[in-house]
């Protein structure tokens, strides 16, 4: 009676911090609605993962059931191997090269003083963020094709001027510099809004101590900012095996199929242009749980090693 009598008043309890804070629920309820609708129901297709070959005509459950057999299908053929070595060697070089350059550009920035020459920096670097992928590939193709500007750069060093995306051993660096180029700067933001949160008086005090430019950031930014980091990085973490197709679509050729080829691409061929839809889906769907799966290896690794991760 006693176990009722407190669930009663808990609930009782809960009601009422409801309805005194009804109007931050209601600004609440669009987001949850969109999960719901956009997020969550569309999930329930996964189910075609698991079925012959989904027909739209007979919906979810009208195509017979096969199991885990497209699964098998796709461990045992011979793209396998090749689409995940792809997938994680763009990745994990983007990973390498990439996340730690909107820190470094961050840290670079907070150290720079005046008013406008800042604005401009951040202005002129934020901006390859807001090109959309088709102008973006098309620029690459452009620099790099033979009598780009790139590609003439490249001759004066001994390059011999041909067209560099018909090269598999330059498609990777491409595509991960490129990257770096259009997303280092908007990617800063969050670091540059971490590092305004440092109380001023940690510097006060290293200068007392006679800590110079680089031991302040050694010693007090970097530390101060390093929950971030580590935040960002298990998200991160997350997308390793998620490399998106449109770029890689909009940029490589039968030349550079082999080496480019990625898991996203391989879904696109098969979902969209053969229309294989559960085969693809299947495959789409070891994607996301091995991506799933890392993220929660990586905040258990974080939580243990330095007291950070996202729950």
């Amino acid at each position: 009676m006693a176990k009722k009598g407190a669930a009663k008043t808990s609930s009782a309890s809960l009601g009422k911090r409801m309805w005194k804070n009804r109007e931050l629920y209601i600004l609440v309820l669009p987001v949850v609605i969109y999960f719901l609708l956009f997020q969550y129901k569309p999930m329930l297709g996964l189910i075609i993962a698991f079925e012959e070959n989904y027909n739209p005509r007979k919906g979810y459950f009208g195509s017979g059931f096969v199991g885990v057999k497209h699964f098998y299908d796709f461990f045992t053929s011979h793209f396998f191997v090749s689409r995940v070595w792809n997938t994680l060697k763009i990745s994990l070089t983007t990973l390498v090269f990439g996340f730690p350059a909107p820190i470094l550009f961050a840290l670079l920035m907070n150290e720079l003083r005046g008013k406008w020459f800042p604005r401009v920096v951040q202005t002129v670097t934020y901006m390859p963020h807001f090109i959309s992928m088709v102008v973006l590939c098309a620029m690459i193709r452009e620099f790099v094709e033979s009598g780009g500007f790139i590609n003439q750069f490249a001759t004066l060093f001994g390059y011999d001027g041909a067209n560099m995306l018909n090269k598999s051993e330059l498609f990777l660096p491409i595509y991960v510099i490129s990257n770096i180029w259009q997303g280092m700067g908007w990617g800063s933001i969050v670091y540059l809004a971490a590092l305004t949160s440092i109380d001023m008086q940690l510097y006060e005090a290293a200068k007392i101590d006679g800590a110079g430019r680089w031991k302040q950031t050694l010693h007090v930014t970097i530390p101060a900012i390093l929950p971030t980091i580590v935040t960002m990085f298990i998200m991160r973490c997350g997308q390793i095996m998620s490399v998106g197709y449109e770029k890689i679509i909009l940029l490589y050729n039968e030349s550079t199929r082999e080496a480019a080829d990625v898991i996203s691409t391989y879904v696109y061929r098969l979902g969209l242009v053969n229309r294989q839809y559960s085969y693809s889906t299947a495959v789409g769907l070891f994607n996301s749980v091995i991506n799933f799966v890392l993220v929660i290896m990586a905040n258990a690794i974080s939580r243990r090693l330095s007291e950070t991760s996202l729950w």
